[in-house]
């Protein structure tokens, strides 16, 4: 009897320890992010994950108190690793968009952002009118894109006598453009500038028309989201509603006018 109850004890020491191992597991939200997409997510010199989707991760699992565990790999590959379950979320200035939500369910847009083109200082279509004449000045040039993207989406259907080229990162794209292996680039408005504020300063400037997600929401998005396997629909329900508090009590807008020097917040979503 007495072996019978020590064993007793033994198992249900050891149910304990599994019990505390998957409790501590669930308390981890692992999040995919490219770590190359400055200022939204990049790794610092430590190696730790910085930027502004870094600063809502960390937001959201303190929210939803759970530890945050971020996972680098390359954007196009995120979806993927998503649909595979390597981890919960993927926050990585991802675009809410029609084609992507057919794979992965979105929380609600927490950020609004728009596109530019980045040409060499002085280049005459940095004045052009509007999106016609900025094109077709364009056409049969060298323009590099994100692999992946959006803004490499809509080139497509709007500009195929354009030349794209496809790049892993931004800082690959910009290197190529500062070493004339590109004509122009295209990309969300907030890492454009960051690099004209850096190793671009006064070589490349923006062009005035700006793209905005309006002109194609179907390929353009309806806004920056967090990536969510479709079947994991309570912890969309937990992140939505996070991110709302998130935005309403002014966490968002902190941290993009830390990254971007704007309120990037999407107040609409949450209305």
């Amino acid at each position: 009897m007495v072996t019978s109850i020590a064993r007793q004890a033994v198992l249900c020491a050891a149910l304990g320890l599994a019990g505390l191992a998957t409790a501590a597991s669930a308390a981890t939200l692992k999040i995919g992010t490219e770590g190359g997409y400055p200022p939204w997510s990049m790794v610092d010199a430590q190696g730790k994950v910085a930027g502004f989707d870094a600063d809502v991760g960390h937001a959201l699992c303190q929210k939803l108190d759970m530890k945050c565990r971020f996972v680098v790999q390359a954007f196009d590959s995120l979806i993927p690793a998503l649909e595979a379950e390597r981890f919960d979320l993927v926050i990585s200035g991802m675009s809410v968009t029609a084609e992507r939500a057919k794979v992965i369910a979105f929380s609600i847009p927490y950020a609004t952002e728009d596109s530019s083109f980045v040409l060499p200082a002085g280049s005459p279509l940095l004045k052009a009118a509007d999106q016609k004449a900025l094109l077709q000045g364009l056409a049969g040039k060298t323009v590099g894109v994100q692999s992946g993207t959006t803004q490499g989406a809509f080139l497509q259907k709007y500009a195929p006598d354009m030349k794209l080229k496809t790049y892993e990162t931004q800082d690959q794209m910009q290197m190529d453009l500062s070493a004339g292996r590109l004509d122009a680039t295209f990309s969300e408005v907030t890492p454009q500038s960051q690099f004209l504020d850096t190793a671009g300063k006064g070589k490349f400037a923006m062009a005035d028309y700006v793209v905005k997600s309006s002109a194609d929401p179907d390929i353009l998005g309806l806004g920056i989201g967090a990536g969510i396997n479709k079947k994991n629909t309570q912890l969309k329900t937990k992140v939505d509603k996070a991110l709302c508090e998130l935005i309403q009590d002014g966490t968002i807008k902190k941290s993009s006018q830390k990254w971007f020097g704007v309120d990037l917040s999407n107040y609409a979503a949450c209305k």
